[in-house]
């Protein structure tokens, strides 16, 4: 399959509009269609109703494709291009909010970085694609168990560190004079749903079995600040690094003893790194 017609696709797709795909893209609405009308060919199978556009089940199913194999195409690119371009002394971080601890803080340059702040899930795209150098993932897991991070391109990992999570509470809720908590005992309890700013409910649920954990309110944002100011305010529960939850004004921490789960941070790269990138990986590679 052509990547071209594959992105002309997904476009179309998206904007569930020909003539927008084509604004977008600096086609033709004819070039566009004939894109279209290419791929369906070659698969041999409609893609898209036409009034409305819309994916039909074959569309569906190459979605799911799509838009990884674009991502690695992508990030092929960028590995070339890193290879034959010239040195670049500067460092450009890409990191999930909860990811950026005190450790990480003091292994940066004190000039020449480029910090940017995305959702957990975009991290090692960009790192793939070449728009950061190195990049800062984070989550839920075991103690020593490795992150499951998605087959974007072939990265380099390193453990930056582990550290307890616990439930954030405000201080007139009835669990906040409780010493430590089970994760279980939550499940029935009304949770900030925050995936970019806070740990994600699904890999609450993960830890749980796969069960439980109710969207009371979802934040869209990366501001960890705003996160601890909804669960002060009573709209849910959240869970966070220790850190990042204790000493806040109006909240509890209160840590998770069961199950054994930790906030797991990693640093991850494509290629051969140099420059300030490689001083950073270099000093937190090393064990805490």
């Amino acid at each position: 399959m052509d990547p071209h017609l594959l992105r002309t696709y997904a476009t179309v797709a998206r904007l569930a509009s020909f003539s927008e795909a084509a604004r977008e893209l600096g086609y033709t609405q004819s070039a566009v269609s004939q894109h279209i009308a290419a791929l369906e060919q070659d698969l041999g199978a409609p893609l898209l109703t036409r009034r409305p556009v819309a994916p039909t089940a074959a569309g569906e199913r190459l979605l799911e494709h799509t838009g990884p194999l674009l991502l690695r195409l992508e990030a092929a690119r960028a590995d070339v291009v890193r290879m034959v371009a010239a040195p670049d002394h500067g460092l450009t971080l890409a990191t999930a909010p909860t990811a950026l601890g005190p450790r990480v803080l003091a292994a940066l340059p004190a000039s020449g970085v480029t910090l940017r702040v995305l959702p957990r899930d975009e991290v090692t795209a960009a790192v793939a694609t070449g728009s950061a150098d190195l990049g800062l993932v984070d989550g839920l897991a075991a103690p020593s168990d490795p992150l499951r991070l998605p087959d974007v391109a072939p990265l380099t990992t390193y453990g930056v560190g582990e550290e307890p999570v616990c439930v954030l509470l405000p201080d007139t809720h009835p669990l906040a004079l409780r010493a430590s908590l089970r994760l279980g005992d939550l499940a029935a309890a009304r949770w900030l749903d925050a995936p970019d700013a806070g740990l994600p409910l699904a890999h609450l649920r993960a830890a749980n079995g796969g069960h439980g954990f109710r969207r009371a309110l979802r934040y869209d944002g990366t501001d960890v600040r705003t996160l601890i100011t909804l669960a002060a305010a009573g709209h849910g529960l959240t869970l966070l690094p220790r850190p990042a939850a204790t000493g806040v004004p109006g909240t509890v921490a209160v840590p998770v003893t069961e199950p054994r789960v930790v906030h797991r941070t990693e640093l991850v790269h494509t290629g051969v790194l140099g420059g300030a990138a490689a001083a950073v990986a270099q000093v937190l590679a090393e064990r805490p």
